[in-house]
């Protein structure tokens, strides 16, 4: 099933690596090769899971079947699709994650349209949530 999204992003000029640089474009530290592990482990999980999956789904299909121009400030159901993804997956402490990748638009969220961005900088924020919690848990 996670070869399914994987293509369905692909499709769209969204590579899993690609979705890795961008999470790592405004990481600070130390052990960014290890990171660079965990992060891509952590994302092909999440690809696994159903939710996620739906809810880049979502984000595609409006992509192709909802003209907008732009990304209009009354537009909100594409920041609703990234707070949830990151939400589900780091819990509340990444929609703080998701609202700083959201306004600095690293990487390839400068370049994907407003669903898309969201989506994929809601997956990001979830994920590099979750890694750092998981490290944090460590210490």
């Amino acid at each position: 099933m996670k070869e399914r999204i994987l293509k369905r992003l692909e499709e769209k000029g969204i590579t899993l690596q690609a979705i890795i640089d961008t999470a790592l474009e405004l990481y600070i530290g130390e052990e960014k090769d290890n990171i660079k592990e965990k992060l891509h482990s952590l994302l092909l999980g999440y690809l696994e899971d159903i939710n996620v999956q739906a809810l880049l789904l979502s984000a595609i299909l409006l992509e192709e079947n909802f003209e907008v121009e732009g990304d209009p400030v009354n537009l909100i159901a594409d920041e609703l699709i990234g707070i949830n993804i990151a939400e589900y997956i780091g819990g509340k402490f990444a929609l703080f994650n998701f609202f700083y990748y959201d306004t600095r638009k690293p990487g390839i969220l400068k370049e994907l349209p407003p669903f898309l961005d969201d989506a994929i900088g809601g997956l990001i924020a979830g994920c590099m949530t979750k890694l750092f919690e998981d490290k944090a848990d460590k210490n």
